[in-house]
């Protein structure tokens, strides 16, 4: 049986990473969901669209194996002021599933609402400072228990393999990176 899991996205989201890591781990067999925390057409940071499949109060109850927020700005800001999704992010912390930011929503999302706490983790450069003790100098992917975390769109395939690793295993996500040429 797959794995599941939930991309929220919102205007302003990184398009680069939201595809990077929709592809990937489609790729490796997880059943992926992306869900707006507004409109469905949704306007990324560089401009492109992108349609989700479904907006975020029909996921609300779901249960995920793994949720992952894509960065950018300012989607990471109206991620952050998603209630529905915080709500979602929290009891995942809590039922110890997989939770997963890159780039600026490791500090504007999860930061912001306590769920960087006793985690290890890393940003986009500059906004070390929101995760103050946890902020782990040097690193592109740092796995803390339940919580992943990445640098920025440079990171985004690394941090997309770890994922696949996580959720559908080593020897699955090795084969996807060699179906895609990835070292």
């Amino acid at each position: 049986m797959s794995k599941t899991a939930l991309l929220p996205i919102a205007d302003g989201s990184e398009e680069l990473e939201a595809v990077t890591i929709i592809d990937v781990l489609r790729r490796a067999g997880t059943e992926l969901t992306i869900a707006s925390v507004a409109d469905i057409s949704v306007t990324m940071s560089r401009g492109t669209k992108l349609v989700a499949d479904a907006p975020i109060e029909v996921c609300s109850g779901n249960e995920y194996d793994l949720i992952v927020l894509p960065g950018g700005m300012p989607g990471a800001e109206h991620l952050r002021d998603s209630r529905i999704l915080t709500e979602m992010l929290k009891t995942q912390a809590e039922a110890r599933r997989l939770y997963a930011a890159i780039c600026a929503s490791p500090a504007i999302v999860l930061a912001s609402h306590g769920l960087m706490a006793g985690k290890k983790g890393t940003c986009y450069p500059g906004l070390e400072h929101s995760l103050a003790d946890s902020y782990l100098e040097g690193e592109d992917v740092v796995a803390d228990g339940n919580c992943i975390t990445s640098r920025g769109p440079g990171t985004a395939m690394a941090f997309a393999l770890k994922l696949a690793e996580l959720l559908e295993g080593k020897e699955n996500a090795e084969k996807t990176a060699q179906g895609m040429l990835v070292k």
